[in-house]
């Protein structure tokens, strides 16, 4: 089953008087991008989250969005660093002294600089990351639900115009066997309205005919186009991420259309060359939706 890009999930946890908010928002991108807003107080655990979203999302621009209530007296620990702050005291004391400058130290002012403050880590810390991983664990399941449900249309509307390209495809094999055909009797008519004969040697004919057909034969495109198409239906029956490599035969499928037009010395086929690029084109839209 294929998956789209593009989804939301969103799950609410209360335990232990604490209320955790997960919403994930995906859309499409060439890699996997993932952005994580979420409160100061844990975002220790932004790594851990990562993960988590990463065993389900392969691909994607994935912005997480966390809401963290803690009602209970457990939790992070605030310790003051007292050598640091002594040593920041001393230092701005000097100074002071040396730029005949005022020395009042403010508390307030000292715990801005680096280090003075720490959060020390308490038992409780491994169940709010048990608890909060179940959260997000629970909003990507729901983000890959939608996206899976996107990944079903999208293989729909792959399959009508693959069909509608197998179509084209059969049309342009008939046309290009009639044209060596039709080509046979106009250069045998042409030989002799310009020779004034009802005689043409057949060999210098057959000659003609095969370099004729050499140069206009469009039969190993389409059997490499054909090809192409049975392995895009192969891919959209696995499980795995294909986007890159549906992109991939998307771009040989149009290196033989391509072929093909040039190939082809009649009108009716280049109509349907243009058809088939049209399609084409619209698959390869709907691919950068893929994961």
């Amino acid at each position: 089953m294929i998956k789209s890009m593009t989804g939301y999930g969103k799950s609410t946890i209360s335990q232990n008087l604490r209320e955790y908010q997960v919403e994930i928002k995906s859309i499409n991108h060439r890699y996997s991008d993932i952005s994580i807003k979420m409160p100061r107080k844990i975002c220790y655990l932004e790594d851990e989250v990562k993960k988590e979203i990463l065993k389900q999302v392969n691909r994607g621009k994935v912005d997480v969005f966390i809401s963290f209530y803690d009602s209970s007296k457990e939790g992070n620990d605030v310790k003051i660093n007292t050598e640091i702050a002594k040593l920041y005291i001393n230092q701005l004391r000097s100074l002071a002294q040396e730029e005949n400058l005022n020395s009042n130290i403010e508390v307030t002012d000292i715990a801005r600089f680096p280090d003075v403050l720490e959060i020390k880590q308490t038992s409780e810390d491994e169940t709010i990351k048990l608890e909060l991983l179940e959260a997000v664990k629970q909003a990507t399941t729901e983000l890959i639900k939608m996206r899976e449900a996107e990944g079903t249309k999208i293989n729909l509307d792959f399959q009508n115009r693959l069909k509608y390209i197998e179509d084209k495809v059969v049309k342009i094999s008939k046309l290009s066997t009639g044209l060596i055909d039709n080509y046979v009797v106009k250069l045998e008519d042409r030989i002799k309205e310009l020779l004034k004969t009802d005689t043409v040697d057949q060999t210098r004919l057959a000659q003609e005919v095969v370099l004729y057909a050499d140069k206009c034969s469009v039969e190993e495109e389409i059997t490499r186009l054909n090809s192409h198409i049975a392995q895009f239906r192969k891919l959209l029956e696995t499980n795995e991420p294909i986007g890159k490599k549906l992109d991939f035969l998307v771009q040989e499928m149009n290196r033989e259309t391509n072929t093909i037009g040039s190939k082809a010395n009649n009108l009716e086929i280049t109509n349907l060359v243009v058809d088939i690029k049209t399609e084409i084109e619209n698959i390869r839209e709907q691919i950068q939706n893929v994961e």
